[in-house]
């Protein structure tokens, strides 16, 4: 795990001026690679290439990058982990093309098989999560390229007749030419989203390289050259579902498993202390379990906890951590801890990022890094094998709305919202005694007003984007703005499944997956250069996954029912079967307490009619019904307040 970052500027400029910008901008990432920095540039056509190292394979000066192939063609800057880079080698070595062998780094390993093979084809045979700029010195090309799934960023952007590309834009940011005008259109993205999605930055003209994309460049026309998929996240789904598994539920637990086991055992390679997340949920749960029953030691895991009811996973995370014998840890977090995060959050993600589990993702990658420098996530799980709770519900959702006419659905809808989710809460509260158990709802106010904005969707589709928006209208709000297309509203991008469930899991793992969890992730576990490895997005699993039919992933109204099949194989049920449980913090609590003047001062009229960015009228009306207990708008109003926190600490270079 490292940064990467560099420039390519035709213009010219001395060999100096290239190594003291390429210094400036790899120094914004010595939080991503604290062991080891690097940098090579050729004046003769103006590229830089900088790299910080997180020593991970390897740990002698045979892994320093910028590094050169043997041959001496191309020249890397490589950040992430090829997990079967010793097969690569045994291949090289069968077909005659292995050179001397310097060191045991996989970027040695990716270099050659660039000269044997090619950058494209390479790609095709690797496994892992990457993102990195190879220079070709006899083509003279420039070549950028992102892993399948979006585990690791890669920006870039014109500034000028300059190319800007790394890991983070903090380094983008380092370089003289970069241009920081906000783009008005993507900050509506990030108000529906709580991210701004790919390809989409919060900057005008960076762009973020989407997942399983390179994008190739010529001296002749670098500026025609547009990003190529060399891996399509579609053409996986319609090939598993053209293409399913036949097989029983023991067969397709046994496939799963040995698949798992395969994925974590070559993502445990590492030299360098390695460990585990334990939520005690059924993906960290899984992850562990299979890590443990390969590994001869007590496997490190960690977990945090929060004295707040409804927000504490550690003591399940404790009792599955017993029961497989791991060397655990686990921290209980005072509020104040995680309130002291909360001003680092504009430096740690360097756009807007509105997901309130940064907080706690933060504070957890803290503590692990105290042990270790690798840490087993279990990401993916949910968009893979159908967890989230929308998945439960879509199908059954949309197929009764079916059945009711549209005129009848607003009528409800309307009568819905003419009670304030207060009375809901206290009529439900009154009721409760006399309803059944299934019916006894936590929040049913925010819930009867949220079935009512559904009852208005016209189809399917707009059912998901409605559930996946934080605000229904940005465009709105943001003065001078339209909103963009994305996945989300292109049709012609969409997977085809014929199943609104199967379709809200495959838009899901290309768009909130990458843009929001991964993202979270990398940026909180990178601020402590703690390196995160995800084995649920081996592509491996990701393929078998969608052979796999739909009722093994949702079962009885239960989702993940395949895994948790795995699962129950090392953990007694009754230590892992409970309602899932979000990782998240009490956002509404605190801002109506601890951050209320913190807030205020962000949110304040005067304030946002100044800034120029935002109509002010509907915050404001969020935040005085949040405050008074009317609503519960912790979300939505997080997001522009993580805007409002990155504009005041950027605004030195904001324009």
């Amino acid at each position: 795990m490292c940064g990467l970052t560099g420039f390519w500027q035709w213009r010219g400029a001395s060999r100096e001026a290239l190594r003291n910008q390429a210094e400036d901008m790899s120094r914004r990432l010595t939080h991503r690679g604290p062991d080891d920095g690097g940098l090579w540039c050729d004046e003769s056509v103006g590229i830089a290439l900088a790299q910080r190292r997180l020593s991970i394979l390897d740990l002698s000066e045979a892994g320093h990058q910028p590094m050169h192939s043997a041959c001496g063609r191309y020249v890397i800057t490589f950040n992430g982990e090829i997990y079967n880079h010793l097969q690569l080698r045994g291949r090289l070595a069968a077909e005659g093309a292995a050179p001397v062998w310097r060191g045991h780094s996989d970027t040695e390993t990716i270099i050659a098989c660039f000269a044997a093979w090619g950058i494209e084809r390479t790609l095709r045979l690797s496994v892992g999560m990457f993102a990195f700029a190879a220079w070709d010195r006899q083509q003279r090309t420039l070549t950028l390229a992102r892993d399948r799934m979006g585990e690791k960023p890669l920006y870039y952007g014109w500034c000028g007749d300059i190319l800007l590309f790394g890991s983070e834009l903090k380094a983008l940011k380092a370089h003289p030419s970069f241009d920081a005008r906000i783009d008005r259109d993507a900050l509506t993205l990030f108000l529906r989203h709580d991210c701004v999605p790919a390809p989409y930055t919060i900057y005008r003209g960076v762009l973020k390289l989407q997942p399983g994309h390179l994008l190739r460049m010529s001296m002749d026309a670098p500026r025609n050259a547009q990003p190529e998929a060399y891996w399509r996240y579609n053409d996986v789904v319609a090939k598993g579902l053209s293409e399913p598994l036949e097989c029983s539920d023991a067969e397709a637990a046994d496939a799963l498993e040995n698949q798992l086991r395969e994925s974590i055992s070559a993502q445990m390679l590492s030299d360098v202390p390695l460990g585990a997340f334990l939520s005690g949920g059924i993906d960290s749960s899984t992850i562990v379990a299979l890590m443990q029953a390969s590994s001869r030691r007590p496997v490190k895991t960690f977990t945090i906890g929060f004295d707040e009811n409804g927000y504490d996973e550690a003591v399940h995370a404790g009792a599955v951590a017993e029961h497989l014998g791991t060397e655990h840890t686990e921290l209980y977090i005072r509020p104040e801890d995680a309130l002291a995060v909360i001003p680092k959050l504009p430096s740690i993600f360097c756009e807007p990022f509105g997901d309130s589990s940064q907080v706690p993702t933060f504070l957890v990658s803290q503590m692990t890094r105290r042990e270790v420098v690798v840490a087993l996530s279990g990401d993916g799980g949910d968009e893979l094998f159908g967890g989230y709770n929308r998945y439960l519900t879509a199908r059954t959702t949309w197929r009764r709305m079916l059945h009711v006419p549209r005129f009848a659905r607003q009528a409800v809808a309307g009568t819905l919202r003419t009670i304030s989710p207060a009375s809901w809460d206290r009529l439900m509260e009154r009721a409760g005694p006399l309803l059944p158990k299934r019916w006894r709802l936590a929040a049913p106010g925010e819930k009867a007003h949220k079935l009512a904005e559904v009852l208005l969707s016209s189809n399917g589709q707009s059912f998901f984007l409605n559930v996946a928006s934080r605000w229904k209208d940005p465009a709105s709000m943001v003065i001078g703005a339209s909103e963009p297309s994305t996945l989300l509203t292109n049709e012609a991008a969409w997977p085809s499944t014929g199943d609104l469930a199967q379709w809200m899991m495959a838009m899901d793992a290309q768009s909130y997956l990458p843009d929001d969890i991964l993202v979270k992730v990398d940026r909180a576990a990178m601020a402590n250069s703690l390196e995160t490895r995800v084995p649920m997005l081996d592509h491996r699993v990701v393929e078998l996954a969608w052979r796999l039919p739909f009722h093994q992933k949702i079962r009885h109204g239960q989702g993940k029912w395949l895994m948790r099949q795995v699962l129950y194989r090392h953990v007694p049920k009754a230590l892992v079967e409970r309602p899932k449980m979000g990782f998240a913090v009490p956002l509404d609590s605190w801002l109506r307490g601890p951050l209320r003047d913190w807030a205020e001062s962000l949110l304040s009229e005067n304030r946002l009619r100044q800034e120029g960015y935002f109509d002010p009228a509907p915050i404001r009306q969020k935040w005085d019904e949040h405050l008074s207990g009317r609503r519960n708008w912790q979300y939505a109003l997080w997001t522009v307040l993580m805007f409002q926190a990155w504009l005041e600490a950027n605004q030195g270079v904001l324009s």
